[in-house]
C-alpha cells in the first residue's frame, strides 16, 4: 500500500511534467482511462452524484463514493477519491472515512473547503478536519485540499487564497488546489509560495494550455467534471445523429472492447488478496 501510495506522489514530483489527472465517474469510464495508458485516475464528485441524480456538493452521494472508490480500488489504477468536503464537519468523521478508503487501497483524496450554501468552510476548523485526516493516513495516501476562493460566486481573492493554502500546508496537506483559477500570473505567483506542496489546477477549455502551466509551475491538472459533461454531450449527438439519419459523428468502441472493460474487473476483483 505504501509503494503505491508513493509512487502516486512521485507523479506530482516531475518539474515541468504535471501529472494529468482524468477524472472518472463509473467503473467503465474509469477503466477506458486506464486501458488508454493513464497511470493514475480521479473521481469527479459531479459526475457520481449526477449518475446517481443526486445533487453535487451537499454529501448526498456519499455512498454511491464509497461503493466506487472500493471497487475502483480493486484494479491497478492510482486511484484519488473526491470526497466533496468529507461529507461531515466533524474532523474525526472525515478522518475515519479516510482512513477506510486508505485500508482500501485508495491512494488520494480531495477534500475542498466550499459549502452547500455557497460559502467557504472557516480555514481554522478546515485545517482542523485536514490534520485529522493527516493523523489517520499519513504515508498512505496523499491529501490534497481544495480551496473554492475561486470556484465559488463572488470569490477570487487572491491574498485569502494564499492564506489557506499556508494553513492547510501546515495541517498536514501533501497538495494544494484552486478550481477556476486561470490567470497564469497568478498561478505562477501561488506555485511559488506553495514551494513543495504541488499545486493542482482544474484544466478548462478556454483557459491556459498545458505547456503554459507546466511553465508556471503547477505539478497537477485535473480534468473535474469535464469529461463526465463531454460524454454526456457525445451520447445526446449520436442520438439525434440515428434520428437525422446521419453518420454518428464520433468513433465509438465496440460492444467487445466495452465488455472488456468488464471483463477485466472481474479478473481483478478474483484475484487472490481482493
Amino acid at each position: 500500500m505504501t509503494l503505491r501510495y508513493e509512487e502516486f506522489r512521485d507523479l506530482h514530483r516531475r518539474p515541468g511534467a504535471p501529472l494529468v489527472l482524468p477524472n472518472a465517474w463509473d467503473h467503465a469510464s474509469a477503466a477506458a482511462l486506464v486501458a488508454a495508458g493513464f497511470r493514475a485516475i480521479g473521481t469527479t464528485s459531479l459526475g457520481v452524484a449526477a449518475a446517481a441524480g443526486l445533487p453535487d456538493g451537499t454529501g448526498a452521494a456519499r455512498a454511491q463514493t464509497v461503493r466506487l472508490a472500493r471497487g475502483l480500488a480493486r484494479t491497478d489504477a492510482l486511484v484519488t477519491v473526491d470526497i466533496e468536503g468529507g461529507f461531515s464537519d466533524r474532523p474525526e468523521e472525515v478522518a475515519a472515512l479516510v482512513g477506510e478508503l486508505a485500508d482500501a487501497g485508495i491512494v488520494g483524496v480531495n477534500i475542498e473547503d466550499g459549502r452547500p450554501d455557497g460559502t467557504l468552510r472557516d480555514a481554522g476548523h478546515q485545517s482542523e478536519i485536514l490534520h485529522a485526516v493527516r493523523e489517520t493516513a499519513s504515508g498512505r495516501l496523499f491529501v490534497n485540499a481544495r480551496t473554492d476562493t475561486y470556484w465559488l460566486p463572488g470569490a477570487g481573492a487572491a491574498a485569502e487564497t494564499a492564506d489557506r493554502l499556508r494553513a492547510y500546508q501546515r495541517a498536514g496537506a501533501d497538495g494544494v488546489f484552486v478550481p477556476g483559477l486561470r490567470d497564469v500570473r497568478a498561478i505562477t505567483e501561488l506555485a511559488a509560495a506553495t514551494l513543495d506542496t504541488p499545486l493542482n489546477i482544474l484544466h478548462a477549455p478556454d483557459g491556459p494550455s498545458l505547456a503554459e502551466l507546466a511553465e508556471a509551475g503547477v505539478r497537477r491538472i485535473s480534468t473535474g467534471s469535464l469529461l463526465f459533461r463531454a460524454a454526456l454531450g457525445a451520447a445526446v449527438a449520436a442520438a439525434a445523429s440515428v434520428a437525422r439519419g446521419v453518420p454518428v459523428p464520433a468513433r465509438v468502441p465496440s460492444y467487445a472492447e466495452t465488455q472488456a472493460l468488464s471483463d477485466a474487473a472481474a479478473v481483478a476483483r478474483s484475484a487472490p488478496g481482493q
